[in-house]
């Protein structure tokens, strides 16, 4: 029984459970709550069992230990809590699927995990879950994935892990742990092909071994410890050194936090000061890059005159792009550190043409730590100049990369699907993960910046709003024309459906290579009979991107299901469109939904499967 990618709400039958000779049950992709009936145990003979992606509440049953021939279980992208049932996990598990991500689980790791020898794939990344990893992992020989990012894990990774001869996906990223990288995993051959430990505190030298040779920059950044030859990271030093750091560090540390502790209480309207002032965003491991503090030094002073001479006071040879409210510089520091500078547009008196913006942005980037949100290293105010501090990208942006040709060509299905994954991500971050949710308010094409390895980043949060539960969140019209959500206009509501919505548009942008003006206004009313016949005629592969070649194989599938998404997020009526967190979890399993040809399914088919 397969009900999944429609629009159920209440809650799950317990009757289902009644069903004793059903084998397979899908009901993702839904709006259904409430909890998981015990009952479901009843249903004996089933093997697969999918309720991800709904608003399922509670915790789950530990009585599922009573599906003996259970070997796909998915629950994830719920609101589902506690812990993870240890009972699950018992002695006849015949597990080989394992689904529990973005969810609201704590507690730890069950050890009884080791009875599912057969586990092929696991995931409980997204959720709170704490403690250590178990050495008992390293019985799952057949484990091909394993995916405990985003949680609250601590302690060293188990040494065990770099031995498992199967294990092809490895993602630790996002938790506090801790230690060394164990030499397991250069000790012997190995299956790893991704391996994502950013964003812990591992310390020592990065493995110089086939594992992590090639292992991209974002997959280990974010662990201030880690010193090696590859990019980004320091060379080790020699012990002495390293001891001499630390002390140094004992030393600074609290004197930063001191300095913060003391900005807190005088608050973000001493931006008008005149004199300079620097912030960084929080402790040194923060600022993901040991450079940043040797020069800067937390010396707001030695940081403001090094920009200035860097641009040589701002001159338009530096200006690398023009904003709403102010003109970016590129700046190659002494040391050789390039940022990039967006200086406001000052007024007549000296004081800053938009305040307000100005303090969006560094609150919204300050409260933001994601790999697909350009990052904010500090910010200057004084009388004569005030700026904020970037990263430098070095790639360019979406709008430009889709007008040049040349460049166009070269932005190919694989890096346009992943430039969509990765924005989609990072709203899904800005939505639902950070503590207090960031509208950006302003998603298009001359806001989404590539780096040197094109992966997408969200910027310009200058009219970003962080949502307040206990106040209006009501505003004045903002946004770039042809991407803004047509209900704002009349509600002026900040909610997170605004950047749904100009998502949506930006997915059809790179799909097609242009902006979808003509094709939005055809579909304003998809789901009405006013819509052209002809309109259901259009082939989809006649609206993609004729200057690259056709999509071939498992691409044409993405396309299929980002095209579906892209349309569920343009719908006129805002609570009917998905969340991004719906949005990211459907394009990263890329499940295909549909039978027909790519070269013979029409819009108007996937508008249809849309509407139901």
């Amino acid at each position: 029984m397969d009900l999944s990618n429609n629009r159920f709400r209440g809650k799950l039958s317990e009757k289902w459970g009644q069903s004793k000779n059903l084998t397979k049950l899908v009901i993702s992709n839904n709006q259904l709550s409430g909890n998981i009936p015990p009952d479901f145990a009843a249903a004996t003979k089933l093997q697969f069992l999918d309720l991800s992606s709904n608003h399922l509440v509670g915790e789950i049953p530990k009585n599922l230990r009573e599906l003996g021939l259970l070997f796909h279980l998915d629950l994830s992208n719920n609101k589902l809590s506690g812990n993870v049932p240890a009972e699950i996990f018992g002695s006849q598990c015949s597990l080989r699927n394992l689904d529990l991500a973005a969810n609201n689980l704590t507690g730890s790791i069950p050890r009884e995990i080791a009875n599912c020898e057969n586990l092929e794939n696991l995931n409980l990344g997204e959720n709170r879950i704490a403690g250590g990893i178990p050495f008992e992992i390293e019985k799952l020989q057949f484990l091909q994935s394993l995916d405990l990012g985003d949680n609250n894990l601590m302690g060293e990774i188990p040494s065990q892990l770099g031995k498992m001869p199967m294990l092809e996906k490895l993602n630790l990223s996002h938790n506090m742990l801790s230690g060394s990288i164990p030499s397991s995993f250069g000790d012997q051959p190995t299956s790893l092909t991704s391996i994502d430990i950013s964003y812990n505190n591992m310390k020592g030298p990065l493995p110089n071994t086939k594992a992590f040779e090639d292992v991209p920059y974002e997959e280990y950044r974010g662990n201030d410890d880690l010193c090696g030859n590859q990019t980004g990271l320091i060379p080790c030093s020699s012990p002495k050194v390293r001891t001499r750091t630390k002390l140094v560090l004992l030393v600074v540390v609290p004197l930063v936090g001191t300095l913060f502790l003391l900005l807190e209480v005088v608050g973000l309207f001493q931006f008008f000061s005149k004199r300079v002032v620097l912030k960084i965003e929080s402790e040194i491991q923060v600022v993901h890059n040991k450079k940043l503090f040797e020069v800067w030094s937390y010396d707001g002073k030695i940081v403001y005159q090094n920009i200035i001479e860097a641009t040589e006071g701002f001159i338009a040879k530096y200006c690398i792009g023009q904003g709403g409210y102010g003109t970016v510089y590129k700046a190659k520091l002494s040391s050789g550190l390039v940022v990039a500078v967006k200086k406001t547009h000052p007024s007549q008196d000296g004081n800053l043409v938009d305040l307000k913006s100005f303090r969006s942005e560094i609150c919204a980037l300050t409260e933001a730590r994601h790999r697909n949100i350009i990052k904010l290293y500090g910010f200057c105010s004084d009388s004569r100049h005030s700026f904020l501090v970037y990263e430098f990208l070095e790639g360019d942006s979406l709008k430009n990369k889709l007008r040049n040709k040349e460049e166009a060509l070269k932005f190919d299905w694989g890096k346009r699907m992943d430039a969509i994954k990765g924005v989609a991500s990072g709203l899904c971050y800005m939505h639902h993960e950070c503590s207090n949710s960031i509208i950006h308010r302003d998603i298009s094409s001359k806001n989404i910046l590539f780096d040197s390895e094109c992966v997408a980043h969200i910027a310009d949060f200058g009219t970003a709003r962080l949502l307040n539960l206990h106040s209006s969140n009501r505003t004045s019209l903002a946004g770039t024309f042809g991407y803004t959500a047509p209900e704002l206009a009349y509600t002026m509501e900040v909610n997170a459906k605004l950047d749904v919505y100009s998502f949506g548009i930006l997915t059809f942008e790179v799909l097609m290579g242009k902006h979808p003006c003509d094709l939005i206004s055809s579909i304003s009313s998809s789901c009405s009979s006013s819509l052209p016949s002809t309109f259901h005629g259009i082939l989809l592969k006649d609206i993609l991107d004729n200057r690259l070649p056709p999509p071939e194989s498992q691409m044409v599938k993405e396309i299929m299901i980002t095209t579906k998404l892209a349309l569920a997020c343009v719908n006129t009526d805002p609570y009917l469109r998905p969340s991004m967190r719906q949005v990211y979890v459907e394009l990263s399993k890329q499940r295909s939904f549909f039978e027909s040809s790519f070269h013979t399914i029409t819009f108007g088919q996937l508008l249809d499967i849309n509407c139901v």
